[in-house]
């Protein structure tokens, strides 16, 4: 009986085991999510990594984080580690095997089961590759992350970094919500990291000698970016003396996901008309920058009210809706834009487009955007015997900044030598391997440094 008592709780216990990495104990994962989580060990401090080999075992990928940020003024870059295995380019004709990493962007606007005889329905917005082995300058310095550092200190010399620096007016990560028989790769914008070996840049890549994961860019942007809207609008009508005038205002310009949105409604009837009621929709405006430019608009939250109402000639209210947006709301409504996700894990309604001051306007921008969204608040005084008035006050909708907004450090240090060395290293998954990072900063060389920068990092 204990036996079988224990061999139930050791299955109990790896079906509820979270999808989570830690430094000390990554684990490697042939699709892009399952991830393992061990405990710290006392008197180490672990850091979070995702690992990834390709299907040879000659290269592996570690990237700290899979969601990078834009915090419209500034962005993370995409830092990470490779580790090769050094016999396998010393053999008999790999001598001249490189290691290269791409960053790439598409925007994918068709099925792919249509893409026959040619055809070819995603847009590549951006296509960056650079070389990660053998360092191309061995005397230029080299600009790394701490988490780089730490990752190099920790892996040995067969680790080498690389880094991308995200351009300006790049979209996020968004994906257009797939119907109910769909069973294709929805269409959207999304972002890939590929690690590959080859002769040159331009050699056609080979699945079993590289390594793809799929990153995430959100948007975070801080609730005094935009300003408070505010709208009054006067309608007249036939053999009325006096208008129908309608104000309304918002308490702030940017809302969170989840977070409801208060509409202060104020309205003065001087026409000899009668309101029977009033309707407040948000709107999703998605804006499909393709070859000719397509607006698509999707209702996400509607209220209706009749408090108060019918107003007649003369009268006057004022009343504040609360009205919330929600993806759970709009499961069922196929094409509406939704925030980038990472196979099949949770999201929500995606975030507005935000470009620096000045931009949103630009032709340039908005061809690499691929997708734009933007939210706004239609109200809508439904009026007896006559034409109803409608209005409409624009709102960001996006993701809240962390109370500690920390942008990734750099450190310029000296170029190492691109020599391989054949260090006998213990497998990065053993169990008898302390595997935690080591942050005290007792490192050789160069890396002494760290132990003051990432205590005030």
């Amino acid at each position: 009986p204990k036996y079988f008592g224990y061999i139930i709780k050791q299955m109990a216990t790896k079906g509820s085991r979270e999808q989570d990495v830690v430094a000390s104990q990554p684990s490697i994962q042939q699709d892009d999510s399952t991830v393992n989580k061990k405990p710290k060990q006392k008197g180490h401090s672990g850091t979070r990594v995702f690992k990834k080999s390709s299907p040879n075992g000659k290269i592996t990928v570690y990237l700290g984080k899979r969601d990078f940020v834009d915090h419209v003024t500034e962005q993370e870059p995409v830092d990470g580690v490779v580790l090769i295995d050094p016999e396998y380019f010393q053999k008999d004709g790999k001598q001249d095997r490189k290691v290269f990493a791409q960053l790439l962007c598409g925007f994918r606007y068709g099925r792919e089961d249509l893409e026959v005889f040619g055809l070819n329905f995603r847009r590549d917005l951006v296509d960056e590759r650079m070389q990660v082995f053998p360092p191309t300058s061995e005397l230029k310095p080299q600009l790394m992350t701490l988490l780089q550092i730490r990752l190099i200190k920790k892996l040995g010399d067969n680790a080498y970094p690389f880094i991308f620096v995200l351009k300006p007016g790049l979209p996020s990560s968004i994906t257009l919500q797939p119907g109910v028989t769909d069973a294709d790769k929805p269409c959207g914008v999304d972002f890939f990291l590929r690690v590959f070996v080859g002769k040159s840049a331009g050699d056609k890549i080979e699945k079993r000698n590289s390594v793809r994961l799929s990153i995430k860019k959100i948007t975070h942007a801080p609730v005094s970016w935009t300003n408070r809207p505010t709208l009054e609008v006067k309608k007249d009508f036939l053999l009325s003396s006096r208008p129908l005038q309608v104000e309304a205002n918002l308490d702030k310009g940017t809302y969170y996901h989840g977070e409801p949105v208060r509409v202060n409604v104020s309205i003065r009837n001087g026409s000899s008309k009668t309101i029977k009621k009033i309707r407040i929709t948000i709107r999703q405006l998605a804006f499909l920058c393709l070859f000719a430019q397509t607006e698509y608009k999707c209702d996400v939250a509607m209220l209706e009210s009749e408090e108060g109402f019918p107003l007649h000639q003369g009268g006057s209210m004022q009343r504040t809706y609360d009205i919330t947006p929600l993806l759970s709301e709009n499961r069922s409504k196929r094409g509406l834009a939704l925030d980038g996700q990472i196979k099949h894990e949770d999201t929500c309604l995606a975030s507005s487009s935000i470009f620096a001051q000045g931009d949103d306007e630009s032709k340039e921008i908005r061809e690499k955007a691929g997708i734009i969204v933007h939210y706004n608040i239609k109200i809508r005084c439904i009026v007896s015997f006559g034409s109803d008035l409608t209005m409409e006050l624009p709102f960001t909708l996006t993701h809240p900044e962390p109370e500690h907004k920390v942008i990734c450090g750099m450190v310029t240090l000296p170029r190492r030598k691109s020599t391989i060395t054949s260090v006998d290293q213990q497998p990065v998954g053993d169990d008898n391997v302390d595997q935690s990072i080591d942050t005290a900063g007792t490192g050789q060389l160069s890396y002494d440094l760290l132990a003051s920068t990432d205590r005030q990092t």
